[in-house]
């Protein structure tokens, strides 16, 4: 099969897949995506649904539905759909994630916690995971294990100025001046929007650490 040149094509290919063969999942959610990435989220969650109806265990259909439930503000239907996606697979690590991130956003800092570290268990690479998993380090005041876990974010990238951003506001924390300053430094020239008062905080140290 050739490659579609653009989406609105790729849409029609994947409306043909599903007329000549309406019970394909994999077409159903196929086309969720792509209307998804055109913001036609109504249309996109009918597919998703479709696919559902189609393949009951498509974890990734269930993600995405969450999803939606965020753009909504409906963190409770985002955890409902992310846990029916890792009940459908047990090692779906971005269901996990997502479970840990809607915790965190409620202010349930240790199911947060252990949401995120299975995350990461199932994928070592998850970055985002890293990132969201610090912040709810931070949150509970364990420093020393924000900082081990945003080092790790960076071993997987270097240039992930969120965990550069992080590292400048724990080392802050922990009056290691020196790394403040390269960190933050590091999240600017990265085109990350550090908070004003934090670049103002180190710009205090700056002479004589910088």
């Amino acid at each position: 099969m050739t490659k579609a040149k653009n989406v609105e094509e790729y849409i029609a290919r994947q409306q043909m897949a599903i007329a000549g063969n309406p019970d394909c999942g994999v077409s159903h959610y196929n086309l969720a995506v792509a209307l998804l990435g055109q913001k036609k989220y109504d249309e996109a969650e009918k597919e998703l649904f479709a696919a559902i109806h189609c393949c009951p265990n498509m974890a990734e259909a269930y993600v995405q539905l969450g999803g939606l439930c965020l753009l909504r503000d409906d963190l409770d239907g985002c955890m409902a759909y992310n846990q029916q996606a890792v009940k459908s697979r047990a090692g779906f690590f971005e269901g996990h994630g997502n479970i840990g991130f809607v915790h965190l956003q409620k202010g349930e800092i240790d199911d947060a916690i252990r949401s995120l570290q299975k995350a990461i268990r199932w994928n070592p690479n998850f970055l985002q995971a890293y990132a969201t998993l610090a912040n709810a380090y931070l949150m509970k005041g364990l420093i020393d294990e924000c900082v081990e876990t945003n080092l790790k974010a960076l071993e997987l990238e270097p240039a992930f100025a969120i965990a550069h951003n992080n590292l400048a506001i724990v080392y802050l924390e922990k009056k290691k001046y020196d790394l403040a300053i390269k960190h933050a430094d590091k999240a600017v020239e990265l085109g990350y929007e550090v908070d004003p008062e934090l670049l103002k905080e180190i710009e205090t140290f700056r002479k004589e650490f910088g």
